[in-house]
């Protein structure tokens, strides 16, 4: 591979990030023998399956862009290993002997966590999460609290109003964290999330809050099985007080969802939301 097909393709990761798309990278990390390329070619494969670069055509390209989804969805490098004499085969493109060595890793956005609330304990989440890689949005409807001062490193900051929401982009990147100053307006906003494609959503909240808000939605017909998605109250389970112990608390359980370890994560306080669920029915 040549340095501008390299170049071509360190620049298309760019683009691809910038747009909020995703894809993988591909790299030969070890070959022995004939095999169909040199070590350290790539290639990149989109989303949509379309590809730039090259490892060598034939078997092994075709089963990285195979596994390709797979490593988006678990958002997790693989390294994968063939023996390409059990491959010889003229039908499946195959005349090379040897081994070779890829690693695959994926090239996703940062994620988005589009956080409601500006007061003390958003500012501490804010301060965390941002830390941990999320790219914040603060929105709030107390013009004192929206400054850069306060959020330095905000991606946005948005003054909430009755025709924010349904202008804002929500994907499977996106993580929402509720914690308003009023019940009325979390549970609006939660109303609005749980219709959306966002991968986690979260409230703060005692357990009658939370319990309170969800009978309203389900008088109103929010089916169950959306309140079930619902991290509330929020954060893991770790006795936090302190605005920035809830901090720790709800960006671990972000990182945990975005992880794949949402099993993991709800385990800690099932008991709880399976008792509230069951009291709102």
């Amino acid at each position: 591979m040549s340095m501008q097909e390299r170049l071509d393709i360190y620049e298309e990761i760019v683009a691809l990030r910038c747009m909020g798309r995703r894809a993988v990278l591909v790299t030969i990390i070890n070959g022995k023998g004939s095999v169909p390329s040199t070590a350290s070619s790539k290639l990149l494969i989109r989303e949509d399956g379309s590809t730039l670069g090259s490892i060598g055509g034939g078997f092994v390209e075709a089963e990285a862009c195979r596994l390709a989804p797979e490593i988006l969805k678990a958002e997790r490098p693989r390294k994968i290993s063939f023996d390409l004499n059990q491959h010889l085969s003229a039908d499946r493109g195959m005349v090379c002997g040897g081994s070779m060595e890829l690693y695959l890793e994926p090239i996703v956005p940062p994620p988005t966590l589009l956080l409601f609330g500006a007061g003390q304990t958003p500012m501490a989440v804010y301060r965390v999460a941002q830390l941990a890689g999320f790219n914040v949005t603060v929105i709030d409807d107390q013009p004192e609290h929206l400054n850069a001062e306060r959020f330095p490193f905000a991606e946005r900051i948005l003054g909430a109003s009755a025709t924010l929401l349904p202008q804002l982009t929500i994907d499977r990147d996106t993580f929402i964290v509720i914690m308003t100053r009023a019940h009325s307006e979390d549970m609006e906003i939660l109303r609005w999330a749980i219709g959306t494609d966002a991968r986690y959503i979260g409230m703060i909240g005692s357990e009658r809050k939370v319990i309170s808000i969800f009978k309203h939605l389900t008088a109103d017909g929010v089916p169950r099985h959306l309140l079930e998605q619902v991290h509330a109250p929020i954060g893991l389970d770790i006795g936090a007080m302190t605005p920035e112990e809830i901090a720790v608390s709800v960006t671990a359980e972000l990182i945990a969802v975005r992880r794949g370890h949402r099993a993991e994560a709800q385990h800690l306080k099932s008991g709880k939301a399976i008792a509230m669920l069951t009291r709102v029915s």
